[in-house]
């Protein structure tokens, strides 16, 4: 059998109207880049970065790396940056957790949580993010307690200053757990894909064998490394909690309400996604004895997931820029932080170009990823 001949190669032409138009945005980018040089010349304003290296002179409320008013603005900034980051990912996971729930709810069969759903998203949906910000930082700061009078619950303690909370001491060998996380969340996969590739077994690992496989082997290094085990719990001594991790009321206030906001957008992602598969899967699952746990689990969310990631990669692209508003509080994140650089550097041009930069980097950086995601899931429905 003689194989069929290759498709002949598509002709790419430049056209002319797209020379025009390129030509006519090159120039004005040209001319607006010649003014804004002329302008700074004018002012005696000469552009450059060598001031990153110089001393900010300035403190963050929070960071998670070590930094000091002594430190350079390469310093500070990256001290922003790290914020924004972990702000974004705690305000992802809740308003994933809640997006997920509520969507669920929504397409439910209680005719009150259904309600509720809808009021929900409508009432969030249709709220400015900064006005729920505000409202909920004032109420956290005058209807919570003071730290001498902190809201407890076990080694957690929530006043108006800060949520205190106990975290492991590792003595150096952190670094062993963390390996043995990894492993404990990889071996489940790694298991399934080998049923699945020499017994021809597709059947997904239990809730239970994905749970429990981490936790068995974080306790197993432990016992074989011998890693202390131990936490350092929050006490109140003085004015103030010692010991222990805190997070600022700033942090808390802007991660509920980013993820309550964002939470409603995905709960109509969601909502969307259950109500495009088909109801005779559902039927037929139920048919085959499976409970409503199990078909969510197992029939209706593999399919929505496939389908409702470019959604939900707009929403969570969204999130990280909305993270911004963090400084109507007073949190330390990369925008805060660029405007304190900008006025005492007097460097606007370069400190917006590096900050769209980074914001550039988040964004590009988890769209790249979902997008990766989605294309591995459709290249295994096509095999």
């Amino acid at each position: 059998m003689i194989p069929p001949s290759p498709p002949p190669p598509v002709k790419r032409r430049i056209r002319l109207s797209d020379v025009f138009v390129l030509s006519g945005i090159a120039v004005l980018l040209a001319f607006a880049l010649a003014n804004i040089q002329a302008n700074m010349a004018a002012a005696g304003v000469h552009p450059g970065f060598g001031f990153l290296t110089k001393e900010a002179g300035f403190d963050v409320s929070e960071t998670l790396i070590p930094y000091s008013p002594g430190s350079s603005y390469i310093r500070v900034i990256l001290a922003g940056l790290a914020n924004t980051v972990f702000l974004a990912g705690v305000c992802i996971i809740l308003a994933t957790v809640i997006g997920v729930l509520m969507g669920l709810v929504s397409v439910g069969p209680s005719p009150a949580g259904r309600w509720l759903a809808v009021a929900y998203v409508e009432l969030f949906r249709n709220l400015p993010k900064l006005l729920v910000l505000l409202v909920l930082f004032v109420a956290a700061v005058n209807g919570l307690p003071h730290v001498r009078e902190a809201m407890s619950a076990g080694p957690f303690h929530l006043s108006n200053r800060s949520l205190n909370f106990p975290v492991p001491l590792w003595d150096g060998k952190g670094w062993i757990l963390l390996l043995a996380l990894a492993a404990g969340l990889i071996l489940p996969r790694l298991i399934e894909a080998h049923l699945q590739k020499h017994w021809g077994r597709s059947t997904p690992m239990p809730l239970s064998v994905l749970i429990g496989c981490p936790i068995v082997c974080v306790l197993a290094a432990s016992v074989l490394f011998q890693v202390p085990s131990g936490f350092s719990v929050p006490e109140l001594k003085g004015f103030d909690f010692q010991g222990g991790a805190r997070v600022s009321l700033q942090f808390c206030v802007i991660a509920v309400t980013l993820g309550i906001y964002h939470g409603a957008q995905i709960a109509e992602v969601v909502r969307g996604g259950l109500q495009s598969v088909p109801k005779g899967q559902s039927e037929a699952a139920q048919a085959l004895g499976l409970t409503r746990s199990q078909t969510i689990r197992l029939i209706i969310l593999p399919q929505v997931i496939r389908i409702i990631i470019p959604p939900m990669n707009n929403q969570y692209v969204n999130l990280i820029k909305n993270t911004s508003i963090a400084i109507a509080v007073g949190y330390s994140d990369l925008m805060s932080v660029s405007g304190t650089v900008i006025n005492q550097s007097f460097k606007p041009l370069e400190m917006m170009l590096i900050t769209m930069g980074l914001y550039l980097v988040l964004c590009m950086s988890v769209a790249t990823a979902l997008n990766t995601y989605q294309a591995r899931l459709i290249g295994r429905e096509t095999r």
